[in-house]
């Protein structure tokens, strides 16, 4: 399980949260605003590595990532592992698990990532009385529909060479629109983690990811790599990208 510091005490107040000033995402009415920070009961800060939430587990909450990358997967009995999504700032976890009573696939911290914390007995209060906010429930898991029907074409039907390119380029407009590039848009994934995405053997990943940086797409570093030319990545996977406005969190 997840290796976590709780930070109740230095809990971000959600009227400053550092989320609510990027375009990327819907501004809260007044009314919302309130409901959500009686909802949320803390932060937890996680370390790069640890487990968030185990397929399989019942959980008391539900999280909004609120810093820092993660990954939800699902694995086989002799190791394998399939890695489904990532999540970024804005993303919820354990929605599945909180509906359905069990999580059907764990979720890991790709880096040191920080959690707001909401209690799920007080989830009936939110469909009850802010149906905006229960909306905003309904188009998140319905966008998340979306994204895994775009990866599974990409596993389907794209080949070593464009499913390399989707998920680089995807990864690059998700953490765009979220300002996470610093000088750098470096992506702190490994090539295993590209190779669990895209369900290839790490050498055929690494021969893929080659002829990226030949073309002068990428470069790849120790742990991640930086993306010199998203659009051509998008391109060369014939990949529209997210297409989407304002978006909601929790």
């Amino acid at each position: 399980m997840a290796t976590t510091r709780a930070t109740h005490e230095a809990k971000t107040p959600c009227k400053k949260c550092p989320l609510r000033g990027l375009p990327h995402f819907r501004e809260f009415a007044a009314d919302e605003l309130e409901f959500v920070e009686v909802f949320k009961t803390g932060e937890l800060a996680i370390d790069a590595g640890s487990t968030i939430l185990v397929e399989g587990s019942h959980s008391a909450h539900l999280f909004t990532v609120l810093t820092g990358w993660g990954f939800r997967y699902k694995m086989l009995e002799d190791g394998r592992r399939q890695i489904l999504n990532y999540v970024l700032p804005g993303d919820l976890i354990g929605l599945q698990g909180t509906v359905m009573g069990e999580m059907q696939h764990s979720v890991e911290a790709l880096s040191p990532i920080t959690l707001c914390v909401f209690e799920r007995n007080k989830l009936m209060t939110l469909y009850n009385k802010h149906a905006s906010l229960a909306f905003d429930l309904t188009w998140i898991a319905a966008r998340e529909e979306r994204i895994l029907d775009e990866h599974l074409l990409s596993i389907g039907r794209r080949s070593a060479l464009e499913r390399a390119a989707y998920l680089l380029a995807y990864l690059y407009q998700r953490a765009s629109a979220l300002k996470l590039f610093n000088g750098r848009s470096f992506l702190p994934i490994t090539q295993q983690h590209i190779a669990d995405t895209l369900g290839l053997s790490i050498v055929h990943t690494n021969k893929t990811l080659k002829k990226l940086a030949s073309r002068g797409f990428i470069r790849w570093q120790e742990r991640g790599c930086d993306v010199l030319d998203g659009q051509a990545l998008a391109g060369l996977a014939e990949w529209e990208g997210l297409g989407e406005g304002k978006r909601p969190f929790i």
